[in-house]
């Protein structure tokens, strides 16, 4: 198969990995990059062997793209996915896929009008760590699924984070930033999600950065920084998530399945592989072997799926409509807060299929 061209849009500190990743993939090549910094884009070019360095605007409309691959900020998504599906190209959206629902659904009508495909990450949840999960789940090695609980509580990014702002601005907080891992992870393990309930809040008005080269800016902070919810999925089970930039860690397990038969801790879905634990009835935890692989790093999988799922004519994971009912989800939870009252999806989406451990070889 011929690889599948791709243009990066976006060359911040996220754009390392998938350089990395995506020029070692047969099936994709990486063949313009774009950036407001033409300086920043032009040294990244260079270090990586790409060919054109473009405007956004000319990266989108080149001939030789097949893939916008979108590492802007989270409030620049839509409006990037929504410009390169007018093109009539493939788009790949970091997380999240928008910050608002009815942009996303803008450009996903449009993709679907033009005949392109529409992924998002994360995909973590293609790595070998929660496909082990996955596994175990689907071989009933916990029996019925009872609930789960995942957490993500650390206390912020100004302390380290060259330029944090868009962290604490609307369209950012720990549930947009951090909560996709987790509630794409979930879906896949357990299916779609059918109500949700949710309480936040903002503990600090404002944040002060202390790393460089901003140290000393104030930040005035426009999003919740401490979310709690509790997830109802279709399958019956309750889940509860909590992320926050507001605590000083914890000793609560990142990621947990119960299950009528039995406990299963899976690895933290903000990485690939991780370890697997699974406590039966009767017994005590035991270490389960990884399915396939143990790269912890392989971000960049889903568009490579994208490539694989074109020349197969099938569906693929990390897809538009998959990354949509994750942000219904996590917009729901603040809209549940605000409002008093459970949330009732109005979206939905089979689980994605599984990866055969042939197929990740």
């Amino acid at each position: 198969m011929a690889p599948l061209r791709i243009g990066i849009v976006g060359c911040g500190n996220i754009s390392g990995i998938y350089f990395r990743n995506l020029g070692r993939y047969e099936e994709t090549e990486i063949v313009a990059v774009a950036d407001l910094d033409l300086e920043r884009a032009k040294t990244v070019a260079e270090k990586n062997g790409v060919p054109h360095v473009l405007t956004p605007d000319q990266l989108i409309a080149h001939p030789d793209v097949d893939l916008v691959l979108n590492l802007t900020i989270p409030i620049a998504h839509a409006t990037i996915a929504q410009q390169a599906a007018d093109a009539g190209k493939h788009v790949y959206n970091e997380k999240p896929l928008a910050i608002d629902r009815a942009d996303a659904k803008r450009f996903l009508a449009t993709a679907e009008a033009k005949g392109v495909r529409v992924g998002c990450a994360p995909d973590t949840f293609l790595g070998s760590g929660i496909q082990t999960c996955r596994k175990l789940i689907d071989e009933g090695a916990i029996g019925d699924i009872v609930g789960g609980s995942a957490f993500m509580l650390c206390r912020g990014h100004e302390s380290w984070h060259p330029s944090p702002e868009f962290y604490y601005e609307a369209g950012g907080g720990p549930m947009l930033d951090m909560g996709p891992y987790y509630v794409t992870a979930l879906v896949n393990l357990l299916g779609p999600i059918r109500r949700v309930s949710g309480s936040t809040r903002i503990t600090f008005p404002t944040r002060t950065i202390t790393s460089q080269p901003k140290s000393g800016k104030v930040i005035e902070v426009e999003t919740p920084t401490h979310l709690v919810g509790v997830m109802d999925f279709e399958n019956g089970a309750a889940v509860q998530i909590a992320t926050s930039f507001d605590v000083y860690g914890s000793t609560e397990p990142t990621f947990a399945i119960y299950g009528s038969e039995g406990t299963l801790l899976c690895p933290d879905p903000n990485g690939f592989a991780g370890q697997v634990k699974l406590r039966r009835k009767g017994g005590e935890f035991e270490s389960i072997p990884l399915a396939f692989g143990d790269d912890d790093n392989a971000r960049g999988i889903g568009v490579r799926d994208i490539a694989l799922a074109i020349s197969e004519n099938r569906p693929h994971r990390a897809s538009g409509a998959l990354a949509y009912h994750v942000l219904d989800v996590m917009k729901s939870f603040q809209e549940s807060s605000e409002s008093n009252q459970h949330i009732t999806l109005s979206s939905g989406v089979p689980r994605p299929a599984p990866i055969d451990p042939v197929e990740a070889a």
